[in-house]
């Protein structure tokens, strides 16, 4: 019985020392960090809200952590190739996946293979504004574009990047919440998009506030409509989707994931990494600079998931109910 009592008690102890030794070289492997350079997996192509979100923080964050950063592209098949090989990855750290909505939108329409089981959310630190885009010429202003939409359903087209893009969601949640009986039609990229709309060969697009300034100041696109509580500083004169009764505020969310197995300690010295960033006089000007103060960007690593799993579940129901 004492030889028994005596391997239990040696049991627990070993057991005890292997948990403490555990968390031991978690804590210094975090203190440590990072300990080679980082690789910025941009789930977008070169040039667009993204890429300029990944290639802004790039020299902000190898100060902060002393450390050089790798920026590589891989938009194909909407960024999942960026998100499985994240999934794949090293749990170290040392891979980051910059992402949009697009995460959760490709989730929602089955057409991205990497769930959130597998990426753990470091923290959101963009809430781009959406907007309804259409030549002024066409559509002067909000009301004559609804007015046409009602006088003629079915008939008002509007055009966005892919089956399953921000601006396709935010189609559907425009639609859902309007009622209004217009159709979406994909191309392969934005400018064709732009084109289109621009050319007159379809009504408008959904996009963020922060993608229409160059049209805006040559008069060629504007938008009238912002996805909004309230009406936005700079442009003033533009309704917003609340004021109509609609509680419809979504936009294009930008954020950092990481491997799902990645430990907490380095979940965590990242996520104050990125928060040192985003409180940095140097990142605060840039978002002033491209429109993307108007709404609070940052969320932490659990806020985040709460939101980006709550996103998903509103998607998943947009495309089933249409």
């Amino acid at each position: 019985m004492l030889i028994k009592q005596s391997l239990l008690a040696a049991g627990s102890l070993g057991l005890a020392l292997v948990g403490y030794a555990s968390v031991t070289i978690a804590s210094d492997t975090a203190e440590n960090y990072p300990t080679k350079p980082l690789q910025f997996l941009v789930a977008a192509g070169a040039g667009g809200g993204t890429d300029n979100f990944a290639r802004t923080v790039k020299p902000m964050l190898e100060e902060v952590l002393d450390t050089r950063v790798t920026v590589v592209n891989l938009p194909s098949a909407s960024g999942a190739i960026a998100h499985q090989r994240t999934a794949n990855s090293e749990p170290d750290g040392h891979t980051l996946d910059f992402a949009s909505s697009t995460l959760v939108t490709s989730l929602a329409a089955g057409q991205n293979p990497t769930g959130l089981d597998e990426l753990t959310p470091v923290a959101r630190m963009q809430s781009d504004v959406m907007t309804l885009i259409v030549d002024p010429e066409k559509y002067p202003d909000f009301e004559s574009f609804r007015k046409h939409a009602e006088e003629n359903p079915g008939e008002v087209i509007i055009g966005g990047t892919h089956a399953a893009s921000p601006d396709r969601m935010a189609f559907l949640s425009f639609r859902d919440a309007s009622g209004l009986d217009i159709n979406f039609i994909p191309y392969d990229e934005e400018g064709s998009v732009s084109a289109n709309v621009m050319g007159g060969n379809i009504d408008g697009m959904f996009g963020e506030i922060s993608s229409t300034l160059s049209y805006m100041e040559s008069g060629e696109m504007m938008p009238i409509l912002v996805f909004a509580e309230e009406r936005l500083e700079n442009f003033p004169d533009i309704p917003t989707t609340v004021e109509h009764g609609w509680d419809l505020t979504d936009g294009n969310e930008r954020g950092i994931f990481v491997n799902a197995d990645t430990p907490e300690a380095i979940l965590a010295k990242i996520e104050a990494s990125m928060k040192e960033v985003y409180d940095s006089d140097a990142y605060q000007e840039y978002e002033e600079r491209v429109n993307l103060h108007y709404r609070e960007g940052w969320l932490g690593s659990e806020d985040y998931r709460q939101q980006l799993e709550k996103n998903l579940e509103n998607y998943k129901r947009l495309l089933e109910e249409n």
